[in-house]
Protein backbone atom coordinates (compact mmCIF):
# COMPACT_ATOMS: atom_id res chain seq x y z
CA UNK A 1 0.00 0.00 0.00
CA UNK A 2 2.35 3.04 -1.20
CA UNK A 3 1.81 6.65 0.52
CA UNK A 4 -0.22 8.67 -1.25
CA UNK A 5 0.90 12.58 -1.57
CA UNK A 6 -0.87 15.49 -1.51
CA UNK A 7 -0.87 17.55 -4.23
CA UNK A 8 -2.83 21.05 -4.56
CA UNK A 9 -2.65 22.55 -7.96
CA UNK A 10 -3.12 26.28 -8.88
CA UNK A 11 -5.12 27.12 -6.43
CA UNK A 12 -7.27 30.49 -6.07
CA UNK A 13 -8.90 31.67 -2.74
CA UNK A 14 -10.37 35.36 -2.30
CA UNK A 15 -12.19 37.33 0.34
CA UNK A 16 -13.47 40.57 0.18
CA UNK A 17 -12.50 41.24 -3.35
CA UNK A 18 -9.02 40.16 -2.24
CA UNK A 19 -7.00 37.27 -3.45
CA UNK A 20 -5.29 35.92 -0.83
CA UNK A 21 -3.89 33.41 -2.71
CA UNK A 22 -3.34 33.35 -6.46
CA UNK A 23 -2.71 30.04 -8.59
CA UNK A 24 -0.79 28.35 -5.39
CA UNK A 25 0.56 24.72 -6.67
CA UNK A 26 2.70 22.49 -4.30
CA UNK A 27 3.25 18.50 -3.70
CA UNK A 28 4.02 17.24 -0.31
CA UNK A 29 5.29 13.95 -0.95
CA UNK A 30 5.72 11.59 2.36
CA UNK A 31 8.30 11.89 4.48
CA UNK A 32 8.60 15.15 3.59
CA UNK A 33 7.84 18.21 6.03
CA UNK A 34 6.89 21.38 4.11
CA UNK A 35 6.97 24.87 6.15
CA UNK A 36 4.92 27.63 5.32
CA UNK A 37 6.25 30.98 5.84
CA UNK A 38 5.11 34.65 5.20
CA UNK A 39 3.39 37.65 6.57
CA UNK A 40 0.01 37.58 8.66
CA UNK A 41 -2.15 37.52 5.55
CA UNK A 42 0.02 35.77 2.96
CA UNK A 43 -2.48 32.95 3.26
CA UNK A 44 -0.93 30.19 5.11
CA UNK A 45 -4.13 29.45 7.50
CA UNK A 46 -6.13 29.33 4.34
CA UNK A 47 -4.17 27.15 2.53
CA UNK A 48 -4.15 25.10 4.96
CA UNK A 49 -7.94 24.78 5.31
CA UNK A 50 -7.78 24.21 1.36
CA UNK A 51 -5.76 21.18 1.42
CA UNK A 52 -7.59 19.96 4.28
CA UNK A 53 -10.98 20.48 2.57
CA UNK A 54 -12.61 22.41 5.63
CA UNK A 55 -12.81 25.68 2.86
CA UNK A 56 -13.24 25.09 -0.83
CA UNK A 57 -11.18 26.96 -3.29
CA UNK A 58 -12.73 29.56 -5.87
CA UNK A 59 -10.46 28.01 -8.54
CA UNK A 60 -7.68 24.93 -8.39
CA UNK A 61 -7.75 21.31 -7.45
CA UNK A 62 -6.34 19.30 -4.49
CA UNK A 63 -5.76 15.52 -3.87
CA UNK A 64 -5.15 13.86 -0.47
CA UNK A 65 -4.96 11.01 0.71
CA UNK A 66 -7.78 9.96 2.67
CA UNK A 67 -6.53 9.74 6.10
CA UNK A 68 -6.24 13.14 6.73
CA UNK A 69 -4.95 14.44 9.66
CA UNK A 70 -5.72 18.60 10.51
CA UNK A 71 -4.65 20.23 13.55
CA UNK A 72 -8.03 22.28 14.22
CA UNK A 73 -8.48 25.63 16.24
CA UNK A 74 -11.15 24.04 18.28
CA UNK A 75 -11.22 20.33 19.68
CA UNK A 76 -14.43 18.33 17.74
CA UNK A 77 -15.16 16.63 20.65
CA UNK A 78 -18.16 18.09 23.01
CA UNK A 79 -17.00 19.15 26.19
CA UNK A 80 -18.34 16.03 28.13
CA UNK A 81 -16.24 13.66 26.65
CA UNK A 82 -12.87 12.65 28.07
CA UNK A 83 -9.45 12.55 27.72
CA UNK A 84 -9.35 9.18 27.69
CA UNK A 85 -12.43 9.45 24.39
CA UNK A 86 -9.85 11.39 22.52
CA UNK A 87 -6.61 9.19 23.18
CA UNK A 88 -9.20 6.14 22.15
CA UNK A 89 -10.26 7.57 18.91
CA UNK A 90 -7.00 8.46 17.97
CA UNK A 91 -5.80 4.37 18.88
CA UNK A 92 -9.00 3.23 16.63
CA UNK A 93 -7.51 2.66 13.56
CA UNK A 94 -4.25 1.13 15.35
CA UNK A 95 -6.65 -1.20 17.35
CA UNK A 96 -8.71 -2.13 14.26
CA UNK A 97 -5.68 -3.25 11.85
CA UNK A 98 -4.37 -5.47 14.56
CA UNK A 99 -7.81 -7.19 15.12
CA UNK A 100 -7.73 -7.54 11.21
CA UNK A 101 -4.50 -9.16 11.39
CA UNK A 102 -5.53 -11.66 14.17
CA UNK A 103 -8.67 -12.49 12.26
CA UNK A 104 -6.84 -13.12 8.50
CA UNK A 105 -4.11 -14.54 10.09
CA UNK A 106 -6.56 -18.19 11.10
CA UNK A 107 -6.29 -19.26 7.05
CA UNK A 108 -3.70 -17.28 4.89
CA UNK A 109 -4.27 -20.50 2.04
CA UNK A 110 -6.43 -18.30 0.22
CA UNK A 111 -4.84 -15.68 -2.36
CA UNK A 112 -7.00 -12.98 -2.10
CA UNK A 113 -6.85 -13.43 2.35
CA UNK A 114 -3.43 -13.36 2.11
CA UNK A 115 -3.07 -10.25 -0.22
CA UNK A 116 -5.52 -8.32 1.98
CA UNK A 117 -3.15 -9.51 4.92
CA UNK A 118 -0.15 -8.14 3.48
CA UNK A 119 -2.17 -4.91 3.09
CA UNK A 120 -2.94 -4.70 6.62
CA UNK A 121 0.23 -5.68 7.60
CA UNK A 122 1.80 -2.77 5.58
CA UNK A 123 -0.79 -0.37 6.98
CA UNK A 124 -0.35 -1.55 10.56
CA UNK A 125 3.88 -1.28 10.55
CA UNK A 126 3.22 2.18 9.41
CA UNK A 127 0.69 3.22 12.51
CA UNK A 128 3.25 1.25 14.50
CA UNK A 129 -0.04 -0.46 15.74
CA UNK A 130 2.13 -3.13 18.05
CA UNK A 131 2.99 -0.13 20.35
CA UNK A 132 0.53 2.91 19.50
CA UNK A 133 -0.40 2.22 23.28
CA UNK A 134 2.41 3.12 25.32
CA UNK A 135 3.50 5.62 22.36
CA UNK A 136 0.24 7.54 23.54
CA UNK A 137 1.41 7.28 26.89
CA UNK A 138 4.84 8.89 25.91
CA UNK A 139 3.05 11.85 23.53
CA UNK A 140 1.08 12.95 26.03
CA UNK A 141 3.68 12.81 28.80
CA UNK A 142 5.85 14.75 26.25
CA UNK A 143 3.38 17.14 25.32
CA UNK A 144 2.89 18.28 29.03
CA UNK A 145 -0.53 16.42 29.53
CA UNK A 146 1.26 13.62 31.61
CA UNK A 147 -0.37 14.71 34.83
CA UNK A 148 -3.91 15.13 33.09
CA UNK A 149 -6.06 11.96 34.06
CA UNK A 150 -7.60 10.09 31.25
CA UNK A 151 -11.07 10.91 32.69
CA UNK A 152 -10.78 14.16 32.96
CA UNK A 153 -13.35 16.21 30.80
CA UNK A 154 -12.61 18.21 28.32
CA UNK A 155 -14.70 21.06 29.91
CA UNK A 156 -12.32 21.22 32.35
CA UNK A 157 -8.93 21.78 30.24
CA UNK A 158 -7.80 25.00 29.43
CA UNK A 159 -7.69 25.98 26.49
CA UNK A 160 -3.72 25.23 25.70
CA UNK A 161 -4.30 22.17 27.30
CA UNK A 162 -7.41 21.22 24.96
CA UNK A 163 -5.26 22.05 21.90
CA UNK A 164 -2.17 20.10 23.43
CA UNK A 165 -4.61 17.25 23.64
CA UNK A 166 -5.48 17.87 20.01
CA UNK A 167 -2.06 17.77 19.04
CA UNK A 168 -0.85 14.61 20.34
CA UNK A 169 -4.41 12.88 19.21
CA UNK A 170 -2.92 13.79 15.50
CA UNK A 171 0.79 12.20 16.22
CA UNK A 172 -0.52 9.60 17.82
CA UNK A 173 -2.83 8.44 14.59
CA UNK A 174 -0.10 8.89 12.54
CA UNK A 175 -1.63 9.73 9.32
CA UNK A 176 -0.83 9.85 5.78
CA UNK A 177 -0.47 13.80 5.50
CA UNK A 178 -0.62 15.67 8.78
CA UNK A 179 -1.68 19.78 9.07
CA UNK A 180 -0.49 21.37 11.28
CA UNK A 181 -1.33 25.78 12.33
CA UNK A 182 1.25 27.11 14.75
CA UNK A 183 1.47 23.48 16.33
CA UNK A 184 4.16 24.95 18.98
CA UNK A 185 1.76 27.56 20.41
CA UNK A 186 1.26 26.82 23.80
CA UNK A 187 4.23 24.77 24.21
CA UNK A 188 6.87 25.44 26.43
CA UNK A 189 11.08 24.45 25.02
CA UNK A 190 10.45 20.73 25.81
CA UNK A 191 7.28 20.10 24.58
CA UNK A 192 8.24 21.58 21.44
CA UNK A 193 10.98 20.09 21.27
CA UNK A 194 9.68 16.73 22.07
CA UNK A 195 7.12 17.71 19.06
CA UNK A 196 10.01 18.01 16.38
CA UNK A 197 11.39 14.49 17.50
CA UNK A 198 7.87 13.16 17.00
CA UNK A 199 7.51 15.11 13.67
CA UNK A 200 10.58 13.93 12.11
CA UNK A 201 9.35 10.40 12.76
CA UNK A 202 6.33 11.11 10.99
CA UNK A 203 5.99 8.47 7.83
CA UNK A 204 3.70 10.93 6.14
CA UNK A 205 3.57 14.10 4.43
CA UNK A 206 3.64 17.20 7.00
CA UNK A 207 2.70 20.40 6.07
CA UNK A 208 2.96 23.24 8.63
CA UNK A 209 2.50 26.69 8.88
CA UNK A 210 4.46 28.21 12.00
CA UNK A 211 6.27 31.80 12.80
CA UNK A 212 8.61 29.85 15.12
CA UNK A 213 12.38 29.54 13.38
CA UNK A 214 13.80 26.94 15.93
CA UNK A 215 10.83 24.55 14.87
CA UNK A 216 11.02 25.15 11.22
CA UNK A 217 14.97 24.30 11.03
CA UNK A 218 14.44 21.43 13.14
CA UNK A 219 11.18 19.96 11.12
CA UNK A 220 11.35 21.03 7.35
CA UNK A 221 12.69 19.36 4.30
CA UNK A 222 11.46 22.15 2.48
CA UNK A 223 9.95 25.61 2.80
CA UNK A 224 7.11 27.59 0.91
CA UNK A 225 7.40 31.54 1.20
CA UNK A 226 3.58 32.99 0.34
CA UNK A 227 5.16 36.48 0.71
CA UNK A 228 4.36 38.39 -2.43
CA UNK A 229 7.20 37.57 -5.37
CA UNK A 230 7.46 38.32 -9.01
CA UNK A 231 7.39 34.72 -9.58
CA UNK A 232 4.43 33.86 -7.16
CA UNK A 233 5.38 32.01 -3.87
CA UNK A 234 9.34 30.21 -3.72
CA UNK A 235 9.47 27.15 -3.07
CA UNK A 236 13.04 26.07 -1.17
CA UNK A 237 14.27 22.52 -0.81
CA UNK A 238 16.44 22.61 2.65
CA UNK A 239 16.16 24.12 5.96
CA UNK A 240 15.32 27.24 7.47
CA UNK A 241 18.86 28.12 8.61
CA UNK A 242 20.20 27.24 4.89
CA UNK A 243 16.78 29.55 3.31
CA UNK A 244 17.74 32.41 5.07
CA UNK A 245 21.97 32.17 4.07
CA UNK A 246 19.56 31.73 0.33
CA UNK A 247 17.53 34.68 1.18
CA UNK A 248 20.88 36.98 2.38
CA UNK A 249 23.25 35.80 -0.84
CA UNK A 250 19.63 36.89 -2.87
CA UNK A 251 19.46 40.24 -1.14
CA UNK A 252 22.68 41.30 -1.72
CA UNK A 253 22.86 40.43 -5.31
CA UNK A 254 19.19 42.38 -5.31
CA UNK A 255 21.56 45.36 -3.91
CA UNK A 256 24.72 45.05 -6.23
CA UNK A 257 22.20 44.91 -9.36
CA UNK A 258 20.23 47.72 -8.28
CA UNK A 259 23.49 49.97 -7.91
CA UNK A 260 24.54 48.92 -11.14
CA UNK A 261 21.62 49.42 -12.96
CA UNK A 262 21.40 52.91 -11.24
CA UNK A 263 24.85 53.48 -11.90
CA UNK A 264 24.75 52.58 -15.63
CA UNK A 265 21.70 55.00 -15.79
CA UNK A 266 23.27 57.72 -14.83
CA UNK A 267 26.10 57.60 -16.93
CA UNK A 268 23.57 57.07 -19.56
CA UNK A 269 21.76 60.24 -19.03
CA UNK A 270 25.02 62.36 -18.72
CA UNK A 271 26.07 60.93 -21.82
CA UNK A 272 22.69 62.07 -23.49
CA UNK A 273 22.81 65.47 -21.73
CA UNK A 274 26.65 65.56 -23.57
CA UNK A 275 25.74 64.25 -26.84
CA UNK A 276 22.46 66.75 -27.62
CA UNK A 277 25.41 69.64 -26.56
CA UNK A 278 26.99 68.78 -29.43
CA UNK A 279 24.21 68.59 -32.08
CA UNK A 280 22.48 72.07 -30.39
CA UNK A 281 23.54 75.44 -32.04
CA UNK A 282 25.84 77.22 -29.23
CA UNK A 283 27.13 80.51 -31.26
CA UNK A 284 26.75 81.38 -34.98
CA UNK A 285 28.92 79.84 -37.04
CA UNK A 286 31.92 82.13 -38.73
CA UNK A 287 31.95 82.59 -42.77
CA UNK A 288 35.07 80.51 -42.98
CA UNK A 289 34.17 77.75 -41.28
CA UNK A 290 30.88 76.98 -43.22
CA UNK A 291 32.84 75.00 -46.31
CA UNK A 292 34.34 73.04 -43.58
CA UNK A 293 31.20 72.22 -41.76
CA UNK A 294 29.56 71.39 -44.69
CA UNK A 295 32.40 68.72 -45.96
CA UNK A 296 31.85 67.24 -43.03
CA UNK A 297 29.36 68.20 -40.35
CA UNK A 298 26.45 65.84 -41.79
CA UNK A 299 28.67 62.98 -41.36
CA UNK A 300 29.67 64.30 -37.80
CA UNK A 301 25.79 64.98 -36.82
CA UNK A 302 24.58 61.59 -38.33
CA UNK A 303 27.24 59.71 -35.75
CA UNK A 304 26.35 61.59 -33.10
CA UNK A 305 22.44 61.39 -33.47
CA UNK A 306 22.71 57.44 -33.94
CA UNK A 307 25.03 57.42 -30.78
CA UNK A 308 21.41 59.83 -29.41
CA UNK A 309 19.34 56.95 -30.96
CA UNK A 310 21.62 54.05 -29.44
CA UNK A 311 22.20 55.73 -25.85
CA UNK A 312 18.44 57.09 -25.88
CA UNK A 313 17.03 53.18 -26.60
CA UNK A 314 19.22 51.36 -23.97
CA UNK A 315 17.85 53.67 -21.30
CA UNK A 316 14.07 53.32 -21.97
CA UNK A 317 15.74 49.79 -22.36
CA UNK A 318 17.09 50.34 -18.76
CA UNK A 319 13.91 51.81 -17.30
CA UNK A 320 11.39 49.48 -18.19
CA UNK A 321 13.49 46.20 -16.68
CA UNK A 322 15.29 47.56 -14.22
CA UNK A 323 14.82 45.89 -10.80
CA UNK A 324 12.80 47.83 -8.32
CA UNK A 325 15.06 49.30 -5.00
CA UNK A 326 15.64 46.59 -2.43
CA UNK A 327 12.72 47.50 0.61
CA UNK A 328 14.61 49.34 3.16
CA UNK A 329 15.56 47.13 6.34
CA UNK A 330 14.40 48.07 9.82
CA UNK A 331 16.90 49.79 11.64
CA UNK A 332 17.27 51.65 15.18
CA UNK A 333 19.07 54.74 14.94
CA UNK A 334 18.15 56.18 18.09
CA UNK A 335 19.08 60.25 18.72
CA UNK A 336 21.83 61.30 21.03
CA UNK A 337 21.04 61.85 24.51
CA UNK A 338 20.76 65.17 25.45
CA UNK A 339 23.01 64.56 28.60
CA UNK A 340 25.34 61.89 27.88
CA UNK A 341 25.47 59.25 31.10
CA UNK A 342 26.60 55.82 31.36
CA UNK A 343 23.62 54.27 33.23
CA UNK A 344 20.28 55.45 31.37
CA UNK A 345 18.11 53.71 34.56
CA UNK A 346 19.27 51.86 37.74
CA UNK A 347 16.94 49.80 40.04
CA UNK A 348 17.53 49.30 43.46
CA UNK A 349 15.76 46.78 46.26
CA UNK A 350 12.66 46.90 43.34
CA UNK A 351 9.32 45.31 44.75
CA UNK A 352 6.24 44.76 42.83
CA UNK A 353 4.18 42.74 45.33
CA UNK A 354 3.06 38.75 43.82
CA UNK A 355 5.10 40.28 40.49
CA UNK A 356 8.69 41.29 40.93
CA UNK A 357 11.37 41.66 42.98
CA UNK A 358 14.71 42.78 42.61
CA UNK A 359 18.15 43.46 44.17
CA UNK A 360 19.62 45.95 41.38
CA UNK A 361 19.74 45.71 37.93
CA UNK A 362 21.46 48.84 35.74
CA UNK A 363 20.84 49.62 31.58
CA UNK A 364 23.41 51.50 29.98
CA UNK A 365 23.95 53.36 27.33
CA UNK A 366 24.57 51.02 24.74
CA UNK A 367 23.50 47.66 26.32
CA UNK A 368 21.40 45.13 24.36
CA UNK A 369 19.91 42.79 27.03
CA UNK A 370 17.46 39.91 26.86
CA UNK A 371 15.22 39.06 30.12
CA UNK A 372 14.69 35.30 30.28
CA UNK A 373 12.63 33.47 33.00
CA UNK A 374 9.47 31.18 33.72
CA UNK A 375 5.72 32.50 33.18
CA UNK A 376 5.31 34.79 36.01
CA UNK A 377 8.75 35.55 36.76
CA UNK A 378 8.09 39.10 36.20
CA UNK A 379 10.17 40.23 32.73
CA UNK A 380 6.99 42.04 31.35
CA UNK A 381 6.41 43.54 34.64
CA UNK A 382 10.74 44.08 34.67
CA UNK A 383 9.98 46.24 31.30
CA UNK A 384 7.18 48.54 32.72
CA UNK A 385 9.02 49.67 35.47
CA UNK A 386 11.85 50.40 33.07
CA UNK A 387 9.68 52.33 31.02
CA UNK A 388 8.07 54.58 33.67
CA UNK A 389 4.06 52.65 33.66
CA UNK A 390 4.60 51.52 37.13
CA UNK A 391 6.14 53.67 39.21
CA UNK A 392 8.13 52.12 42.45
CA UNK A 393 10.49 53.31 44.95
CA UNK A 394 14.01 52.45 43.52
CA UNK A 395 14.51 53.73 40.15
CA UNK A 396 16.36 56.52 38.98
CA UNK A 397 16.47 57.61 35.69
CA UNK A 398 18.19 59.69 33.42
CA UNK A 399 16.77 62.95 32.92
CA UNK A 400 15.08 63.94 29.36
CA UNK A 401 15.76 60.03 28.61
CA UNK A 402 13.06 58.99 25.74
CA UNK A 403 12.01 55.61 26.44
CA UNK A 404 9.54 53.32 24.33
CA UNK A 405 8.11 50.23 25.24
CA UNK A 406 6.70 47.68 22.68
CA UNK A 407 4.43 45.79 24.87
CA UNK A 408 1.84 43.00 24.27
CA UNK A 409 -1.13 44.58 24.51
CA UNK A 410 -1.27 47.62 22.17
CA UNK A 411 -3.84 49.79 21.64
CA UNK A 412 -4.61 53.04 20.32
CA UNK A 413 -5.88 56.49 21.79
CA UNK A 414 -8.20 56.85 18.33
CA UNK A 415 -9.68 53.50 17.03
CA UNK A 416 -11.39 55.50 14.17
CA UNK A 417 -8.85 56.99 12.93
CA UNK A 418 -6.83 54.66 10.34
CA UNK A 419 -3.13 53.51 10.54
CA UNK A 420 -1.35 55.94 8.30
CA UNK A 421 -3.15 58.45 9.61
CA UNK A 422 -2.05 57.42 13.05
CA UNK A 423 1.36 56.94 12.47
CA UNK A 424 1.53 60.59 10.56
CA UNK A 425 -0.17 62.17 13.40
CA UNK A 426 2.10 60.23 16.01
CA UNK A 427 5.37 61.30 13.88
CA UNK A 428 4.84 64.77 11.95
CA UNK A 429 5.32 65.38 8.28
CA UNK A 430 8.69 65.71 7.70
CA UNK A 431 9.67 62.34 10.06
CA UNK A 432 6.77 60.52 7.51
CA UNK A 433 8.47 61.44 4.11
CA UNK A 434 11.55 60.48 5.51
CA UNK A 435 10.14 57.07 6.64
CA UNK A 436 7.11 56.33 5.09
CA UNK A 437 5.16 53.54 6.47
CA UNK A 438 4.72 51.37 3.63
CA UNK A 439 8.07 51.45 3.31
CA UNK A 440 8.84 49.39 6.67
CA UNK A 441 6.98 46.31 5.41
CA UNK A 442 4.93 45.76 8.53
CA UNK A 443 1.73 46.27 7.37
CA UNK A 444 0.22 45.81 4.05
CA UNK A 445 -0.97 48.31 1.60
CA UNK A 446 -4.51 47.33 1.87
CA UNK A 447 -4.57 47.82 5.50
CA UNK A 448 -3.15 51.13 5.70
CA UNK A 449 -6.23 53.13 5.33
CA UNK A 450 -8.18 50.87 7.43
CA UNK A 451 -8.76 52.15 11.33
CA UNK A 452 -6.51 51.03 14.10
CA UNK A 453 -9.76 49.62 15.82
CA UNK A 454 -10.69 47.10 12.79
CA UNK A 455 -6.81 45.71 13.01
CA UNK A 456 -6.01 42.43 14.16
CA UNK A 457 -4.22 42.48 17.49
CA UNK A 458 -1.09 41.31 15.84
CA UNK A 459 -1.17 44.35 12.91
CA UNK A 460 -1.59 46.82 15.90
CA UNK A 461 1.50 45.55 17.16
CA UNK A 462 3.12 45.69 13.81
CA UNK A 463 2.19 49.56 13.38
CA UNK A 464 3.38 50.32 16.99
CA UNK A 465 6.70 48.71 16.29
CA UNK A 466 7.04 51.04 12.90
CA UNK A 467 6.43 53.63 15.16
CA UNK A 468 9.33 53.06 16.89
CA UNK A 469 11.79 52.02 14.12
CA UNK A 470 10.62 55.27 12.48
CA UNK A 471 11.53 57.56 15.47
CA UNK A 472 13.41 55.30 17.97
CA UNK A 473 13.63 56.39 21.69
CA UNK A 474 17.14 56.12 23.01
CA UNK A 475 15.67 53.30 25.55
CA UNK A 476 13.86 50.95 23.46
CA UNK A 477 11.85 48.25 25.56
CA UNK A 478 10.40 45.34 23.53
CA UNK A 479 7.81 42.52 24.98
CA UNK A 480 7.72 39.14 22.91
CA UNK A 481 8.42 41.19 19.81
CA UNK A 482 8.73 38.82 17.61
CA UNK A 483 5.34 37.65 18.14
CA UNK A 484 2.92 38.46 14.72
CA UNK A 485 5.96 39.15 12.71
CA UNK A 486 6.77 36.49 9.77
CA UNK A 487 10.10 34.61 9.95
CA UNK A 488 12.04 37.18 7.61
CA UNK A 489 10.76 40.37 9.30
CA UNK A 490 11.60 38.71 13.12
CA UNK A 491 15.57 38.28 11.25
CA UNK A 492 15.32 41.44 9.99
CA UNK A 493 14.47 42.85 13.56
CA UNK A 494 17.38 40.75 15.22
CA UNK A 495 19.66 42.28 12.89
CA UNK A 496 18.18 45.92 13.77
CA UNK A 497 19.12 45.30 17.11
CA UNK A 498 22.81 45.02 16.77
CA UNK A 499 25.29 47.17 18.24
CA UNK A 500 24.64 50.78 18.29
CA UNK A 501 23.89 53.62 20.56
CA UNK A 502 20.93 54.27 23.00
CA UNK A 503 19.83 51.11 24.48
CA UNK A 504 17.64 47.97 24.20
CA UNK A 505 16.25 45.38 26.56
CA UNK A 506 13.62 43.13 25.23
CA UNK A 507 12.06 39.88 27.19
CA UNK A 508 11.28 36.93 24.80
CA UNK A 509 10.05 33.10 24.75
CA UNK A 510 11.66 32.68 21.04
CA UNK A 511 13.81 30.26 20.92
CA UNK A 512 15.30 30.96 17.60
CA UNK A 513 16.13 34.38 18.87
CA UNK A 514 17.36 33.24 22.71
CA UNK A 515 19.52 30.69 20.90
CA UNK A 516 21.13 33.39 18.55
CA UNK A 517 21.64 35.80 21.55
CA UNK A 518 24.97 36.64 22.23
CA UNK A 519 24.88 40.27 24.01
CA UNK A 520 24.01 40.82 27.84
CA UNK A 521 21.24 38.38 29.30
CA UNK A 522 19.45 38.46 32.18
CA UNK A 523 17.25 35.32 34.09
CA UNK A 524 14.53 36.47 36.32
CA UNK A 525 13.15 33.75 38.70
CA UNK A 526 9.99 34.03 40.56
CA UNK A 527 12.21 34.04 44.33
CA UNK A 528 13.37 36.99 42.95
CA UNK A 529 16.38 38.31 44.26
CA UNK A 530 19.20 39.57 42.84
CA UNK A 531 19.69 39.07 38.77
CA UNK A 532 21.90 37.05 36.94
CA UNK A 533 23.57 38.91 34.11
CA UNK A 534 25.82 36.89 31.95
CA UNK A 535 27.31 37.52 28.19
CA UNK A 536 28.18 41.25 28.82
CA UNK A 537 30.30 42.95 26.03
Amino acid sequence: MAEAALVAHELVRGFGGRRVLDGVSLTAAPGRRLGLIGENGAGKSTLLRLLAGTDQPDGGTVTRPPDLGFLHQEMTFPDAATVGDVVDDALAEARAVLADLDRLAGDLTDEARLAEYAERLELAQRLDAWDAGRRAGLVLDGLGLGGVTRDRALGTLSGGQRRRLALAALVVRRPSALLLDEPTNHLDDDAATFLEEQLRGQPGAVVVASHDRAFLDAVCTDLLDLDPAVDGPVRFGGTYSEYLRQKRADRARWERRYAEEQEELAGLRDSLGLLEDRVTPKREMRDNNKMAYGMRGDRVEGQISRRIRNATRRLEELDRRSVPAPPRPLSFTPPALTSPADELVSLRQVHVPDRLTLDSFDVRDGDRVLVTGLNGSGKSTLLLVLAGRLEVPGVRRQPGLRVGLLDQDTSFANPRRTARATYGRALGADRVAEVPLESLGLLHRWDLGKPVGALSVGQRRRLALALLVADPPQLLLLDEPTNHLSPALCDELEDALGPGPGAVVLASHDRWLRGRWTAAEVALSKSGGQVRRTGDT
